[in-house]
C-alpha cells in the first residue's frame, strides 16, 4: 500500500507540474475516486490501530494487577504490531491530507478556487 500511495501522489504531482493540456474535470473525478479508496483504507487501519492499542493497554493493566509473567510475551507482541500500525496510519493520514491539497490545486487549474499556502 505504501508504494501505491507514494506512486499515486507522485503521479498527481507530475500532472500538476506539467504544462500539458488535459481534461481537469475528468482528472478531478478520478482523483476523488482514489481519495475515496485511500480514505476507506485509512478508516480500516484506524480501527485496527485502535483495537491493537486498546488490547495493549488492557494487557498491561492485567499484568500490573495480576503480575502474571505469561502476559509479557503478549504485551511484547502487541507492541511489535502497534508500532508498524502507527507508522502506516501516519502515512495514510498524511497522504490523504496531501491528496486534498492536490484536489485544490486541480480545481485551481479550471477556475480560481480555495487554496492553502504551503508551509
Amino acid at each position: 500500500m505504501k508504494k501505491r500511495i507514494l506512486a499515486y501522489l507522485a503521479y498527481i504531482d507530475g500532472l500538476l507540474e506539467s504544462d500539458e493540456e488535459r481534461d481537469w474535470e475528468k482528472e478531478i473525478k478520478l482523483h476523488l475516486d482514489q481519495i475515496g479508496f485511500f480514505m476507506h483504507e485509512r478508516l480500516v487501519h484506524l480501527l485496527v490501530f485502535i483495537l491493537v492499542a486498546v488490547c495493549t493497554v488492557m494487557c498491561i493493566l492485567a499484568f500490573v494487577l495480576s503480575s502474571a509473567v505469561m502476559l509479557l510475551p503478549l504485551i511484547l507482541l502487541l507492541f511489535v504490531l502497534l508500532v508498524p500500525y502507527c507508522m502506516h496510519y501516519y502515512l495514510l493520514e498524511n497522504s490523504v491530507q496531501r491528496m486534498y491539497q492536490q484536489y485544490d490545486e486541480m480545481r485551481n487549474k479550471i477556475t480560481p478556487y480555495f487554496s492553502m499556502k504551503k508551509g
